[in-house]
């Protein structure tokens, strides 16, 4: 480990590295803790975190290095709460609802119905997500919507880069078998 850096330099090179990808952290956060509140506690707390160890980051890209903090804080947290004898709940309001930011241009499609579709199915898919075991979870956010590399997945969750792939395999098919239940289920009636 070199020498720590100047405060003043340390604080801009963690706003230029680490900052951008709060909204990341987040996302990754509430899937894992499945909570708002808890999610946003999260996420202040591994910021405090990679703050207080910056000084060991090497090189250019912290993403990884962050979300590999937000994951053991949220897994910690997770911890902390059954031992307080929180129940683990899995919140739908947390995930289905879409925010605006303010000043953002929103376009509508030119078709309701179809509109009113692709909301359902985003929902659905989201329901099902949530509902995969936490390991498989993990791996198809890490993946499929924060877009992170295999390698990536293997420094933010500490597996060989083999389990990931056999995580995100599996991952998929638990996935994929709970979307045909629901739409053998929806075409079937029952």
């Amino acid at each position: 480990m070199g020498r720590p850096l100047p405060e003043q330099q340390k604080r801009k090179r963690f706003e230029r590295l680490v900052l951008p990808h709060s909204g990341t952290a987040y996302n990754l956060a509430i899937w894992l803790v499945r909570n708002e509140a808890q999610a946003e506690e999260a996420v202040q707390e591994a910021y405090l975190r990679a703050f207080q160890y910056f000084d060991a980051f090497r090189g250019e890209n912290a993403r990884p290095w962050l979300l590999r903090i937000v994951r053991n804080t949220c897994y910690t947290l997770i911890a902390r709460n059954r031992e307080l004898g929180e129940p683990d709940v899995f919140d739908e309001g947390d995930h289905g609802e879409e925010t605006v930011a303010p000043g953002a241009v929103v376009s509508f499609p030119a078709n309701p119905e179809t509109a009113a579709i692709e909301s359902a199915d985003r929902e659905l898919v989201q329901r099902c997500v949530g509902a995969l075991p936490a390991e498989f979870r993990e791996v198809v956010i890490l993946r499929e919507l924060q877009e992170c590399s295999y390698k990536e997945i293997s420094a933010i969750a500490e597996i060989p880069i083999g389990t990931v792939m056999s995580r995100l395999a599996r991952g998929r098919r638990l996935l994929e078998v709970a979307l045909d239940r629901h739409v053998e289920r929806k075409e079937t009636g029952t």
